[in-house]
């Protein structure tokens, strides 16, 4: 029975052990929203006109997303653009988690249907924005929340 007692004991006490370095090992962060950042080059001439179009059409969309839950999030910053090839605006969108990429194109749709009427007519307008800016690119980051 002592023999038992004894087993007993140095598993609960291996199992502390184990269980302290797992907590030793676990990560300084917790995985946070996830933004997608456009890098926009405004066309000469066209930076009022572009940001009125920002200021009607896109914020209905990204308020529209907002309330659908689609998004969390969208801001639009000012650069200064180093050279001609360098954006001079920046286009963030956050989304609570990678997930929200999974349906992101049927939930956009609803969205664009809604504003523009038709997926056709909102094509249309993306050829049209075109006029105004170039998209030099993009990426996708995730925050790291440190705990």
């Amino acid at each position: 029975m002592a023999d038992r007692f004894h087993r007993s004991l140095v598993a609960c006490l291996l199992l502390l052990l184990a269980s302290m370095a797992f907590a030793q090992e676990e990560r300084a962060y917790t995985e946070g929203p996830v933004t997608s950042i456009s890098y926009i080059k405004i066309k000469p001439g066209m930076f009022d006109e572009y940001m009125r179009y920002l200021q009607k059409t896109y914020k209905t969309i990204m308020e529209e997303q907002k309330k659908a839950g689609v998004v969390v999030s969208y801001g639009i910053y000012s650069a200064t653009a180093h050279n001609p090839q360098e954006a001079d605006l920046y286009l963030t969108v956050t989304y609570k988690n990678w997930a929200a990429f999974d349906t992101l194109t049927e939930a956009s749709e609803v969205v664009q249907k809604k504003v523009w009427g038709s997926l056709a007519k909102s094509d249309a307008a993306a050829i049209d924005r075109e006029k105004l800016r170039e998209v030099l690119g993009g990426e996708v980051v995730q925050e790291l929340v440190l705990k």
